[in-house]
């Protein structure tokens, strides 16, 4: 008797891992799907349907955005974005590389690139760090080199 209950304990803790797994692997796929959505959303500047992707209030670091931590709420995403388009209509980012960083991070390495009124091109390397909870962006955490 004491040896099939040692034996059901077992399968019990063996199965929870692996439903732990499972879903732990689940929200890592969810993650990485709604960040290549955000990329596509950009390509497209469909600023609106990016916005949606924010909670109501997002915290950035950006440089454009100065120094310190800020608050943005969807309709500034939205403007700001819209901004920067207005300024290169031909603005789109290539990603090279996407790290899921647990349930709740993912990093991206992207390029950002477009032409300028004057027909300059340039081509910025760009790391932002993700804060991902129950399906929706908390935190964008952009960093890249704005000293020219």
């Amino acid at each position: 008797m004491k040896n099939l209950v040692l034996a059901l304990l077992a399968l019990v803790v063996v199965v929870s891992c692996s439903e732990k797994k499972t879903a732990h692997k689940e929200v890592l796929h969810q993650n990485e799907k709604l960040i290549q959505q955000y990329f596509d959303y950009f390509n497209k500047h469909n600023w609106a349907k990016l916005s949606e992707m924010y909670t109501e209030t997002a915290e950035f670091r950006d440089p454009s955005l100065g120094p310190e931590v800020v608050k943005q709420s969807r309709y500034q995403i939205i403007k700001k974005y819209t901004e920067l388009a207005q300024m290169f209509p031909d603005l789109k980012d290539t990603v090279s590389t996407i790290y899921l960083a647990g349930e709740h991070h993912v990093v991206v390495e992207f390029t950002s690139s477009g032409t300028a009124p004057d027909k300059s091109r340039f081509l910025l390397p760009i790391c932002t760090i993700f804060t991902i909870e129950n399906g929706m962006i908390t935190k964008d955490f952009t960093y890249y080199d704005n000293f020219e």
